[in-house]
């Protein structure tokens, strides 16, 4: 099996469990604020199987930036997709949001905003400290090439 395949795939197992337990943390934090929250069976089991493939394929794809054979922007687009597509169907089953074009809009519109901000964050700080190692780097081969 592919190394990338496996390490989606443990990644997925070890995180996805988080994606109920928050789930439950937010139906807490919106009881607690006075908003009354109506759930059946069938709703719940929805929650926790949708919660617990959103945190799956979240933290999954996380290995999509990581493989070397692929350019940044692969990376980017492969994690970026597979994320969006699984929380808007998640959101979707959940009537989290409505089933409308302009709800899946705005939906999409703020996803791909806020994941293309955090990308290029990660992105720059990223540049920062490669260019700082390599300056380092730099100073301790001339460090070194002058006392030879």
């Amino acid at each position: 099996m592919n190394k990338y395949v496996k390490q989606y795939l443990l990644r997925g197992l070890i995180f996805s469990g988080l994606g109920p337990v928050i789930g439950g943390f937010i139906y807490l934090f919106i009881q607690i604020s006075g908003v009354e929250v109506v759930l059946n069976g069938f709703d719940i089991f929805k929650a926790i199987i949708a919660l617990y493939l959103i945190a799956f394929v979240q933290a999954g794809s996380t290995v999509f930036p990581q493989i070397e054979s692929w350019s940044k922007m692969k990376g980017f687009l492969c994690q970026g997709l597979s994320i969006y597509f699984i929380y808007l169907g998640g959101y979707l089953l959940n009537d989290w949001i409505p089933i409308n074009p302009l709800a899946i809009g705005v939906y999409t519109g703020g996803f791909f905003l806020a994941f293309s901000a955090t990308w290029l964050i990660v992105i720059i700080i990223s540049n920062a400290t490669t260019k700082k190692m390599n300056e380092k780097l730099k100073e301790r081969k001339n460090k070194n090439d002058t006392q030879s």
